[in-house]
């Protein structure tokens, strides 16, 4: 996505990367397709534990939040011939203004601010809104799927509840709940 250089980080650690894209107004149509080649390509890149891509509330800034086991394999795809053919095709269309690269526990990624140096929020913040956010769809996967799922054999019912809940919270509640909340989450000590 961005050759720009960050420093490395410990090995076998995930790092997250941010990268924020400017778009050519009236281009939006065409640099979505785009992402959704991109990101194709770079999930299935080795080490790759997704790419997830945030769209503006307004303005023409596109944020891509890619997640790699480690430094190394990130450092891989952003090197890649696949990465650098995909950029060729985004020429004229948008322009990528930065980049960002930190290791991360696993939770910070939900609360990130792309484009920003602001601190995730302190972490009893984040498990607090996580359990706001997980609750309700454990109550209602215990509710509506477990009855139905009673007589499948356990591990493939073990297998259904993190299928369901993980994409859930990472690409519709989690997202949702942060912006709801942003105010109280990165509210600076007082």
């Amino acid at each position: 996505m961005s050759t720009t250089r960050t420093p490395i980080t410990q090995r076998n650690q995930a790092v997250t990367a941010v990268f924020t894209w400017q778009v050519r107004p009236g281009r939006e149509a065409q640099f979505e397709e785009w992402t959704h080649g991109v990101t194709r390509v770079a999930s299935r890149f080795p080490g790759s534990e997704g790419v997830v891509w945030v769209r503006p509330e307004r303005g023409h800034l596109f944020h891509a939040i890619a997640r790699f086991s480690d430094s190394e394999r990130l450092s891989a795809w952003l090197a890649s011939r696949e990465r650098a053919a995909w950029h060729r095709r985004i020429a004229g269309i948008a322009t990528e203004i930065s980049s960002e690269r930190q290791s991360t526990t696993g939770m910070e990624t939900w609360f990130s601010l792309p484009g920003t140096t602001v601190q995730s929020p302190p972490r009893w913040k984040m498990a607090l809104t996580t359990l706001l956010a997980a609750y309700p769809l454990v109550l209602l996967l215990q509710w509506l799927v477990v009855p139905a799922t009673a007589s499948w054999p356990l591990p493939l019912r073990a297998a259904l509840f993190p299928a369901v809940l993980l994409p859930s919270l990472t690409y519709l509640i989690m997202p949702w709940l942060s912006r709801l909340l942003r105010l109280w989450l990165y509210r600076p000590p007082t």
